[in-house]
């Protein structure tokens, strides 16, 4: 053997025995798994039907010290190969240990919170594609206070079945992400405070756009999709300038125009958030944001678990009365038992009789009362609850029908659903279609909740999978083998159905919709 081949053979073994060193592992080709990001090589986890997972990649710099309560900044490079293994921790938040009403394990975040929490997560069957990926990128709900990427039920390996690719992340949550205060607001080039956990969505957002081909993902087909909470950061991202050009679609469940609370479209302005700010400061002995910062991060979440926490129009990522031109084609839609029609946050609906049923009927329709008992009539206790709930779900529909004529004259496509399959239950009857319940179904994990499936739920989760994934792809939910779609038309009062039989169907019987489209002055939460 010559010298010139010896020395081949040498470099080859070396290069061998460096793919060990770096990867762990016998040799570099587990290759599939592997991709080049701006921060330096990543491998990820081999799934069964050609998935690759690739857990807790950083896209921003963990929000500590003097990073807190500021702008995400840019994550540091690594040499060798990052092993992509396992979630990153979610944001500071209270650690759910038991199941909390409907939300059983696979809803929840378990796992010990951390400041640094700015990790992501990418399922993908095309690391190196012939085409590039439609987008999917998920932001999860809590009510602004909890929730995290790597909770159970958001796995997205189904769904990248389906020939998307499929993201998750973390965004700081409670005071963490949304502390207003003065001190903030003057160190700020753009006089700005609160908002992080926004702007920690649309850092991830620019990540994919720079990030997401190596993974196969189209960065111009990104659809964004939340739920609750999630919900109300798509809707305020599509108003952000900030956010603008990130992402082509966007998919509301169960936020903007169902629950009726106006806090979840971001009514705070930045002077009323500050005075909040102050007072929480105050509460927790500081007197400057130095002090604020010295906290252990313990002591600021244990002060603020009696407290609401949310986006506020803060002039920079949410301006007050600014309108993009131009927003994403948009999906929005409940489920039949929604936050202010069925399960609350923290119980069951109060219980209606019918001694306090005429006055829970003028809560919703004020002067229109006595019109509103001949609509929903009640001779008895059971039939009571009916009727309370018939005219919060028909408000809700009208509702997101209001919301749908105002929105077309921005977003090129509408549409409109109405999710109604109860996730089979016999010990629990009475969360019926519960905030979150269409989870499984868009996910298509059923085998993640220990329930009594019958064949139609694998049947709804296919299709709704299917309408989700193809909405990503086309811009359209419709598709080969599923109903026909109708886009929303203002002349169309009709709302798609979701469940054992989706349909188009009427947003309510025609007196009920007149009803409520003559006296809902706006859509709800807003």
């Amino acid at each position: 053997m010559n010298k010139t081949h010896s020395r081949a053979g040498l470099l080859r073994a070396l290069a061998s025995l460096i793919g060990v060193v770096l990867t762990g592992g016998p040799r570099l080709a587990a290759q599939e798994n592997i991709a080049r990001i701006e921060g330096g090589l990543v491998a990820g986890v081999a799934l069964r039907q050609g998935i690759t997972v690739f857990k807790g990649i950083p896209f921003a710099a963990p929000p500590i010290g003097r990073w807190r309560w500021r702008p995400p900044q840019s994550p540091a490079s690594w040499s060798g190969i990052l092993q992509a293994n396992h979630f990153g921790p979610p944001c500071m938040q209270p650690v759910s240990s038991h199941r909390l009403g409907p939300w059983t394990q696979a809803f929840l975040s378990e796992r010990p919170a951390s400041e640094n929490c700015l990790y992501l997560n990418v399922w993908t069957s095309a690391i190196r594609p012939r085409a590039l990926r439609p987008v999917m990128v998920w932001i999860y709900g809590g009510g602004f206070v909890s929730g995290a990427g790597s909770v159970p039920i958001y796995d997205g390996a189904a769904m990248a079945r389906k020939g998307v690719v499929v993201v998750t992340f973390n965004y700081r949550v409670g005071p963490f992400g949304f502390l207003a205060y003065p001190g903030l607001t003057r160190e700020s080039p753009h006089h700005s405070s609160g908002n992080y956990a926004l702007l920690d969505q649309i850092a991830a957002l620019q990540w994919v756009q720079r990030n997401i081909a190596a993974f196969g993902g189209n960065p111009r087909q990104v659809t964004i999709f939340g739920q609750s909470a999630g919900a109300s950061s798509v809707w305020l991202l599509m108003q952000s300038p900030l956010a603008q050009g990130l992402f082509r679609g966007a998919i509301i469940m169960s936020g903007p125009a169902v629950i009726p609370f106006p806090g979840i479209t971001a009514r705070t302005s930045l002077a009323a958030g500050e005075e909040e700010g102050r007072k929480f400061a105050a509460k927790l002995g500081a007197h400057s944001l130095r002090e604020l910062r010295d906290l252990p991060a313990a002591k600021i979440l244990q002060a603020s678990q009696a407290l609401r926490w949310g986006p506020i129009r803060d002039g920079w990522v949410l301006r007050p009365y600014w309108h993009p031109e131009r927003e994403a084609a948009v999906i929005n839609g409940m489920v039949a038992d929604d936050i202010g029609i069925g399960y609350y946050g923290n119980g069951p609906a109060p219980a209606v009789t019918l001694e306090n049923y005429e006055q829970k009927l003028q809560s919703l329709c004020g002067a229109e009362i006595t019109e509103c008992l001949k609509l929903y009539p009640a001779r008895s206790n059971a039939q009571a609850g009916a009727a309370l709930r018939s005219a919060l779900r028909d408000r809700a529909r009208a509702s997101l029908w209001k919301w749908a004529e105002r929105q077309r004259r921005f977003s090129p496509k509408v549409y409109l659903y109405y999710f109604n399959r109860k996730i089979p239950w016999p010990q629990h009857p009475e969360y019926g279609v519960f905030h979150s319940s269409e989870l499984p179904y868009v996910f298509d994990n059923l085998p993640l909740l220990n329930r009594p499936w019958e064949s139609v739920d694998w049947r709804v989760a296919r299709e709704m999978s299917a309408y989700w994934t193809n909405f990503a792809e086309h811009g359209s939910p419709n598709g080969p083998d599923l109903r026909p779609w109708p886009r929303f038309h203002g002349q169309t009062l009709a709302i798609m159905r979701l469940g054992a039989r989706a349909r188009p169907v009427p947003v309510a019987g025609a007196t009920r919709r007149q009803f409520w489209l003559q006296n809902l002055k706006k859509p709800l939460g807003f």
